[in-house]
């Protein structure tokens, strides 16, 4: 009850990269193994659980699919609110000066309209709108980002 929304803080804002995905699940698995305890083997000896097996008890439910739709669930939040919002002034500011040289950095939004895209939602800001249209759009995407 506890651990998830602590971990998950201002999660609604951040870029997953790679590592920081490896590392969530890590810290997940390494605290539902704590919770759920080693399993009895035959001979009598105790072994810990493996990955299956712990995503077996938790149904694919994970911790980045939570995440995800903490995210998407905020998107639509942004886009309900007024437009001379704070949020939003900040959401449709583009910076003056470039980017250094090297690789393009992941924004926010991108990954956003990259899980948008993945649910396969239409003219997702009209959706957007529609406040029990985008409760259906959150919960498809936490079932999309299971195990």
């Amino acid at each position: 009850m506890l651990i998830l929304p602590t971990v998950t803080y201002a999660s609604e804002t951040w870029v997953l990269k790679e590592s920081i995905i490896n590392r969530l699940m890590i810290f997940e698995r390494r605290i539902m193994r704590k919770i759920f305890g080693p399993t009895r083997r035959d001979d009598g000896y105790w072994r810990i659980k493996t990955n299956q097996e712990m995503n077996d008890i938790l149904k694919g439910q994970n911790i980045i699919g939570f995440i995800k739709k903490q995210r998407i669930n905020w998107l639509g939040h942004i886009e309900c609110m007024v437009g001379d919002n704070i949020v939003q002034k900040i959401k449709r500011w583009k910076p003056m000066s470039k980017r250094p040289i090297g690789t393009r950095k992941t924004r926010w939004e991108d990954e956003i309209l990259e899980d948008i895209k993945s649910i396969n939602i239409c003219n997702w800001k009209k959706v957007a709108q529609n406040g029990d249209s985008w409760k259906k759009v959150v919960e498809q995407a936490r079932s999309l980002y299971t195990l």
